[in-house]
């Protein structure tokens, strides 16, 4: 995904940052719990396309996060 797009692009619930995550083609909202889905190289900013992240995904990618446990 083009860097400068991501850099553009905002929760569309929160307006809050996202993080692509390539494996899973997908733009991920930890505020939110949101994963919008990118197909094709276009993200799919509706809310009701968006799965909700499971607890593991945002404990996962949580900022406070150090290390594995």
């Amino acid at each position: 995904m083009d860097k400068e797009l991501l850099a553009m692009l905002v929760c569309p619930s929160c307006k809050g940052n996202l993080k692509y995550h390539r494996e899973a083609q997908e733009l991920h909202c930890l505020f939110e719990g949101l994963a919008y889905p990118v197909r094709d190289g276009i993200p799919v900013m509706l809310p009701e396309e968006a799965r909700a992240l499971d607890v593991d995904e945002k404990l996962h990618e949580s900022p406070g996060r150090t290390g594995d446990n």
